[in-house]
């Protein structure tokens, strides 16, 4: 299987992103009968459809992403990918149902459709080792892209990160937890001050499951089990190893729960505390695997982080809970997208004037506010630098159960101090399986 990442400078591709963004300029200024050619203008113009493929067509991929999509009037759904063929043309089905024509494309390799010119945006959602890959070769051909978090170690975030701001593209973080209410609201009580200083924050996640280890079989006939696997470390198939809830629990393919559910809740921690662009300063923590498993990240975890003015986030197993707590009091909630809790009615209440601290969002959602900044050419709500942040929070709390000692962060440098060791963990960085290659963008 051939696996060059280099291809000349995508032109076209950038020359319709400008043109996406001067029309909608234009339309918005001269929106009047006789200036413009019929056509145009309207929500049906063809110049204002940004045209989107769709690489990982499963569970969340289909009925999330791609049902979230075409919602959209300015988003056209022009492909499908996925290495299962059944689930690929299922996708090509929905899509063509939704636009009543047959127009759509289905592919097995990913790359037919970052090598499309006529194509704006990817939507990624695949296994979490395929993420950094995926959206660094859509980078380098001139795509804006939404990917499914996480990265699979802290070195690949930076990577994506960087291309994206060098390349000027457009990326988010696909989660949707910036356009629910409750943490919109958290997050701003929090830096509007309204429960004083902050001293901890306490989130829950769910534990893992104990999945029993699998004997090797035969892949199904439906699927491309190597491209599949494409840059992780060669292994045998087995019953359920492709399915998501049981490649997670895999260190070839995710880093488990924490990362997981972390990258939902510690978005919120880090939005609240101000700190969406560094990290904490020291990371220690203790876990259990499910021994003897071929399925052995963690399934129970206990992991602090503190940060350099001495707060300490504390990150658990069991239930989907967070609670900021000050000097003044306290804030949030008792399940995912729960209702808001404070420990007064102001707290809970609080919404912020125009000179207090207003956060932006979309109550629209990731898709939403993605389209948005593919059009305006600013950052969604949950870009690169801030999910690679997130995502690096999930890291080391995997480094230090894994080590079972307590590690020391340079959030500047992005390195462990002084201990290589933990440095070299595949949590930190990893080669990629030959040969598949990171593009030099």
């Amino acid at each position: 299987m051939k696996s060059s990442n280099s291809h000349p400078k995508n032109r076209s591709h950038v020359d319709r992103r400008s043109f996406l963004k001067s029309t909608l300029a234009t339309t918005t200024a001269l929106s009047i009968p006789g200036i413009l050619p019929g056509g145009i203008v309207g929500k049906n113009a063809p110049s204002e459809k940004i045209t989107a493929g769709f690489i990982g067509v499963g569970g969340h991929g289909t009925h999330r992403n791609l049902a979230l999509f075409l919602r959209q009037p300015d988003a056209k759904a022009v492909a499908v990918c996925d290495v299962f063929k059944s689930r690929r043309e299922n996708a090509k089905k929905i899509v063509n149902s939704k636009y009543k024509n047959s127009d759509c494309s289905s592919y097995e390799d990913f790359r037919e459709i970052i090598n499309r010119k006529d194509i704006d945006a990817v939507q990624i959602s695949t296994p979490d080792h395929w993420h950094a890959l995926m959206s660094l070769m859509a980078i380098e051909q001139g795509k804006d892209v939404i990917c499914e978090k996480p990265t699979l170690t802290i070195e690949e975030g930076r990577l994506v990160a960087d291309a994206v701001k060098k390349k000027k593209a457009v990326f988010q973080t696909s989660t949707e937890d910036r356009s629910y209410k409750c943490y919109h609201h958290m997050a701003e009580a929090v830096r509007n001050g309204l429960i004083g200083e902050v001293k901890e924050v306490d989130v829950r996640l769910p534990n893992g499951t104990n999945y029993p280890h699998e004997q090797p079989s035969k892949p199904p006939k439906d699927l491309n089990y190597d491209l599949w696997l494409g840059p992780a470390p060669d292994a045998p198939f087995t019953k359920n190893r492709t399915e998501k809830m049981h490649w997670r629990h895999i260190w070839d393919y995710s880093g488990g729960i924490l990362t997981d559910w972390g990258m939902h809740q510690l978005d919120t921690v880090q939005w609240g505390l101000d700190t969406e662009r560094t990290g904490p300063v020291e990371v220690e923590g203790s876990g259990t695997i499910n021994e003897g498993s071929m399925y052995n990240t963690f399934i129970k975890y206990d992991v602090t982080l503190k940060y350099a003015n001495g707060i300490k986030v504390r990150i658990r197993s069991g239930g989907t809970a967070m609670r900021f707590i000050g000097t003044k009091g306290w804030v949030g909630n008792g399940r995912f997208a729960g209702p808001l809790e404070a420990s007064s009615e102001e707290i809970r209440k609080f919404r912020p004037g125009k000179n207090d601290v207003n956060l932006r969002t979309n109550y629209g959602g990731e898709h939403r506010d993605f389209l948005d900044a593919v059009k305006s050419r600013k950052e969604p709500y949950f870009p690169a630098e801030v999910g690679h942040r997130c995502s690096t929070l999930c890291h080391l709390g995997n480094v230090a159960m894994l080590l079972k000692r307590k590690i020391k962060w340079d959030p500047v440098k992005e390195r462990v101090i002084d201990d290589s060791e933990a440095n070299n963990l595949n949590v930190v960085s990893r080669k990629l399986r030959a040969p598949w290659k990171y593009p030099k963008i």
